[in-house]
């Protein structure tokens, strides 16, 4: 598995590189400094993974970039802050995780494999969590009465929230795949979002 690092500090990308090598089997972690130096890896190898610091000059624009000319590649946006509108701004963007750099090794590791399985992965966020009512139990299926969702979407929705891929989402509803696709994009357009990631974000916010 290749991975393409995006951060300007080698420290960090040493930490990472070892950190990924680790826990990933035969991960291949090719670390960059700047924008420019990613876009030509883009080009030369096109990698199964992208951890990258919006910090980094031109990082968002990067990010962009990649969403709109490479769709199934994922991205994680690796960030020095846990502020909510940072992560906001990057899952807008296309970003398919955001992982905060304070955030403990196992935390990381899920948040790379719900990434590369398909899903998604969205930290708590604490202006999203203070502001909004209590959580039901990940058992049970909001309500959402305000979402123009059929209570089938609700259900598929509310798998999306616990980072489930498609496949794992199939086996939970007992239907295949392919129909999990279809509901996944019914959501998606009933809620005028065009990510799994944004749709998370929509579902938290109520």
């Amino acid at each position: 598995m290749k991975v393409l690092l995006v951060d300007a500090f080698p420290m960090v990308r040493a930490a990472l590189t070892g950190l990924i090598e680790q826990h990933f089997a035969g991960a291949e972690v090719h670390g960059v400094d700047t924008v420019e130096h990613a876009r030509a890896a883009l080009v030369r190898d096109m990698p199964r993974l992208v951890l990258l610091d919006l910090k980094v000059e031109g990082g968002f624009e990067l990010l962009q970039q990649i969403h709109r000319e490479h769709l199934l590649l994922p991205v994680v946006v690796i960030s020095g802050t846990d502020e909510t509108e940072d992560a906001l701004q990057a899952i807008n963007a296309g970003a398919m995780g955001y992982v905060p750099q304070r955030s403990d090794i196992l935390t990381f590791v899920q948040a790379l494999q719900l990434v590369l399985s398909g899903g998604t992965y969205v930290p708590p966020l604490k202006k999203l969590v203070d502001e909004s009512p209590a959580v039901a139990p990940s058992s049970t299926v909001p309500d959402w009465p305000d979402l123009p969702l059929t209570p089938r979407q609700k259900h598929v929705l509310h798998l999306l929230t616990q980072g489930l891929s498609n496949k794992l989402i199939a086996r939970e509803l007992g239907v295949s795949v392919e129909t999990v696709k279809d509901h996944v994009a019914a959501v998606l357009k009933a809620l005028g979002v065009s990510s799994r990631t944004q749709a998370v974000v929509v579902a938290t916010r109520r």
